[in-house]
């Protein structure tokens, strides 16, 4: 879309062509037959109105077994960035926004989690549940700083849930995003052991720290949650965006990650009456991708003649097929 042409005098400024509008929906499918039965159920006269004017383009993924999440994979893609899978690196991505200098420099994204111990199997739960204060993840990361400093690596602060650490090593580290964990048994999510020998011992270190830290005695007292391990993610040496990042409504993850599938539901219907009705009123070049847990698949505005449109309209599955495949 070109912005309006601005007059100076004799002379006019080029104009400025405006990067296209680009929306993608992470959790927009899922696996689950209860998520899958919810889907069923969805009214969307807004995604159905796009999908009948648009064409799709080649799926992103196709595994739900993949380390990066579809949605990841998208976005990636959109960046410009190389898709390799578990190597994304989302953490020099976040130190730069936190001023660090990225240049020639590798991070991963330690997220202080709490892994729920079964009978069977250890699963991660949403670390959002663990409403971690500021002031106690603070001192968590203090605790844990001088440890990750004896073995070499720099634990940099973010935010609260996000913590950064650079090492060189962590330029060649795959791991699993947090989106693909997040009440799964960890077991098949974990790095591969030799890749992660050093880090793997670092952990074990950090989560008898953990364990004996006042701030859990605290939580555990008060029947919360503790932090009794960290996961990390998006490692990778870091990229510069070759393009414009576009825009990621994450709506549905939180209710698609913790089973609530009346959350789920609404969010939806709401995404429909609101980004996705944009969309309807957005410059020809727009796109929706919607991701689901295998795949993620771009949707642009359908060029041709009207009737090679309206016929193709005709053929279109309606919208609860089309997530039902992602």
């Amino acid at each position: 879309m070109l912005s309006a042409r601005v007059t100076s005098g004799a002379h006019s400024a080029a104009p400025i062509i405006a990067p296209p509008m680009q929306l993608i929906v992470p959790f927009a499918g899922v696996l689950s037959e209860s998520g899958r039965h919810a889907a069923q159920s969805l009214s969307l006269p807004r995604l159905d109105q796009w999908l009948a004017r648009a064409q799709a383009g080649p799926a992103l993924g196709g595994d739900e077994r993949s380390l990066s999440a579809p949605h990841e994979l998208a976005l990636a893609h959109a960046l410009g960035w190389p898709l390799d899978d578990g190597l994304l690196p989302w953490a020099a991505q976040a130190a730069q926004r936190d001023g660090l200098a990225v240049e020639q420099r590798a991070f991963g994204q330690l997220t202080p989690v709490h892994l729920h111990v079964g009978t069977e199997q250890v699963t991660l739960t949403d670390p959002a549940a663990l409403a971690l204060p500021p002031a106690d993840a603070r001192a968590l990361f203090d605790a844990l700083h001088p440890l990750f400093g004896d073995a070499g690596f720099t634990l940099h602060w973010g935010e609260a849930h996000r913590w950064t650490l650079e090492h060189p090593s962590l330029a060649e580290l795959a791991t699993a995003s947090l989106d693909r964990v997040v009440g799964r048994h960890i077991d098949a999510w974990l790095p591969a052991h030799g890749a992660s020998r050093a880090w793997q011992r670092l952990l074990s270190e950090a989560q008898m720290l953990l364990h004996a830290h006042a701030v859990n005695a605290r939580r555990e007292a008060g029947d919360l949650p503790t932090v009794n391990s960290l996961w990390l993610s998006g490692c990778g040496a870091y990229r510069a965006a070759a393009q414009p990042a576009p825009q990621v409504d994450d709506r549905l993850r939180t209710p698609a990650l913790n089973e609530d599938w009346s959350a789920w539901a609404d969010a939806w219907h709401a995404l429909d009456a609101g980004p996705i009705a944009a969309l309807l009123d957005a410059p020809a070049d727009a796109t929706l991708t919607l991701a689901g847990e295998r795949r993620a698949v771009p949707y642009a505005r359908m060029r041709g003649s009207a009737w090679q449109r309206l016929r193709a309209g005709w053929r279109r599955r309606a919208a609860h097929q089309l997530l039902d495949g992602l």
